[in-house]
């Protein structure tokens, strides 16, 4: 295509939509389940799939030293350490709610997985505690992932020490980019040397797979820091990368308030970002395996995607389906194949309803069966780049208008559909969140009137 071809895509696709790490979007959820309820979904869960994968199991860690003006997460700036035991101690009370009321004395898993905030905020002896007071009551299936997000800035030998102690063998760097003026406008100052130091770490201690976070569209980024960028990805080599668009959402969090619009490619500009990332990543060796999410040809998750095994949930590409997802934490999210849930946003108030033994859900989603099987087709998309589906299906009627709303798309060379088979070209991989929203009848029949996501490219 020309440049006034990928101009023009642009400017007609680039509106506001979901990231679909769920369906129905977190907005549009509805019917809350009660605690009796999200424990019931969760045990039927168990016992129809995680004798054979395990359930997986999420841990949000919200601390951080500093404020990355980027951020999107749900975190807490602090130099102290005061907070984190009594943290730790609630994590781990939480996670104890479940078992007492699954009727359980541990629970099977295939997955676990640290986010944040900044995991390694917590010390070695702190993390020791949290992981070991989860795995005393977990039974790990064989080749369960355990894995973690952590900071270049703040982590240490000793912390990884610990944590291939307990099996963690995979492990995500939050690098973003490498060009220094990029990293002072964002507050994320970080050397190459610095990740090379903790990815060298971090396999010498048995780490089978190492991931990067990148991110385009931040402000003051150019073709010439991406290529930097990924001049050094090559030279550093990580097995996996996560090369994610940033999501400029001032309005839920005003710290991107410190740089302004005119600071951030936008546009064509953005586009182009993307695009010269993703030709040096394929240039490099890299196998694009689903949205922004790149693998070596020898990784795990690339032979997920090539034997359609790939996964899609909360924490990103996984390996294989696993089912239920519990979230502990502040603002955690559990996902029970029929059933969300997320916990409590503010700190004190999860805190404190840990201490009354309550499970602290703030707010959640039961699915109908269109949801059942709409979410299947979005999930087919983003690991598969198609889906298909039964002419005439009673199911989800929405289907049926599935063809017409991606008739432009398929005009303009996004999409090939083929009766009720849709498959992504190259060029609409680029726009897959549009594909995606087609499939959305939560979206459709209910259209945001103020900002609620970021701009799909």
């Amino acid at each position: 295509m020309t440049v006034m071809d990928e101009a023009a895509l642009l400017r007609k696709y680039n509106v506001q939509g979901p990231r679909y790490t769920s369906y129905p979007a977190v907005p549009f959820w509805e019917t809350a389940p009660t605690a009796a309820q999200w424990l019931e979904q969760v045990s039927s869960a168990i016992d129809a799939n995680a004798a054979h994968s395990g359930a997986s199991m999420y841990v949000h860690v919200p601390f951080c030293r500093s404020l990355c003006t980027y951020c999107g997460c749900n975190m807490r700036v602090t130099r102290s350490s005061a907070p984190v035991m009594p943290y730790v101690h609630s994590v781990l009370r939480e996670y104890a709610l479940y078992l007492q009321g699954l009727g359980r004395d541990s629970l099977k898993l295939g997955e676990l997985h640290l986010g944040g905030g900044t995991p390694t905020f917590l010390d070695p002896s702190e993390l020791d505690a949290l992981v070991s007071g989860l795995l005393d009551k977990a039974t790990l299936t064989p080749g369960a992932s355990l894995s973690i997000e952590v900071d270049p800035r703040v982590t240490t030998r000793e912390q990884l020490q610990v944590l291939a102690r307990h099996g963690f063998d995979r492990i995500s760097l939050g690098v973003q980019d490498f060009d220094p003026r990029v990293q002072e406008i964002v507050n994320r100052v970080q050397s190459e040397a610095q990740v090379r130091e903790v990815t060298e770490t971090a396999r010498e201690l048995g780490f089978r797979s190492v991931n990067f976070d990148l991110i385009y569209g931040l402000p003051l980024q150019t073709l010439g820091s991406i290529a930097e960028t990924m001049d050094a990805v090559a030279r550093l080599r990580p097995d996996r990368i996560a090369f994610y668009a940033y999501a400029h959402v001032p309005w839920i969090k005003p710290s991107q308030r410190r740089f302004t619009e005119a600071d951030l490619p936008e546009g064509e500009a953005r586009l182009q970002l993307l695009a010269l990332g993703r030709e040096r990543l394929a240039a490099a060796g890299y196998v694009e395996i689903g949205m922004d999410h790149f693998a070596l040809p020898g990784d795990p998750l690339n032979q997920a995607a090539r034997d359609g095994l790939l996964h899609r949930n909360f924490m990103g590409y996984t390996q294989s389906f696993t089912t239920p997802l519990v979230g502990l934490g502040v603002s955690s999210i559990g996902d029970a194949g029929d059933a969300y849930v997320q916990n409590e946003k503010n700190l004190q108030q999860y805190e404190a309803r840990i201490a009354q033994d309550e499970l602290p859900i703030v707010r959640g989603h039961l699915f109908d069966e269109e949801d059942r099987v709409l979410r299947r087709h979005i999930l087919n998309l983003m690991t598969r780049f198609e889906t298909r589906w039964e002419p005439g299906s009673t199911q989800a009627r929405y289907l049926e208008q599935v063809p017409m709303r991606l008739h432009e798309l398929q005009q303009d060379g996004l999409v090939h559909i083929n009766g009720t088979h849709v498959a992504v070209t190259d060029i609409g991989r680029s726009y897959l969140r549009n594909v995606c929203m087609a499939f959305d009848a939560r979206l459709m029949r209910r259209a945001p009137a103020t900002q609620l996501f970021s701009q799909t490219v």
